[in-house]
């Protein structure tokens, strides 16, 4: 599941869940229990590592939402990653010094994903709305 935040423009928020999608399945060594699938067309053509499970988008009216989503995610032992506006700013090194330099609390989160039990997580972000 991905929550995110629809202040950030499209093409931003897209760079973002390519980021936290990746981590999250290359991230936690779960990809058994991420149960990833290899498809093959007619013409026996590969068609890898697709997900067994939905992968659904959902929107957040601003980052505090997703920090709520963050601090439940810990609180509850969910693994997740998040994306936030440091991650954007010159190469890797730069980003991970700005993010280190900013208190959580004023982190602005684009997104936020999810891995869990799909009952527990929408304990939590049941009051989200699809992504559209």
């Amino acid at each position: 599941m991905a929550i995110l935040n629809k202040k950030v423009e499209t093409g931003k928020l897209m760079n973002a869940l390519g980021h936290m999608t990746a981590g999250l399945a290359g991230g936690f060594g779960k990809g058994e229990e991420m149960c990833f699938l290899d498809y093959k067309d007619k013409d026996l053509g590969a068609h890898p590592n697709i997900s067994h499970f939905p992968f659904i988008v959902l929107k957040a009216d601003n980052s505090n939402q997703i920090r709520t989503v963050r601090n439940e995610a810990l609180a509850r032992g969910i693994i997740f990653t998040d994306f936030t506006s440091t991650m954007t700013v010159g190469a890797s090194q730069e980003q991970q010094d700005r993010t280190k330099e900013t208190p959580e609390a004023e982190l602005e989160y684009w997104g936020i994903c999810l891995f869990g039990n799909t009952a527990i997580l929408r304990e939590f972000t049941g009051k989200f709305s699809l992504l559209n």
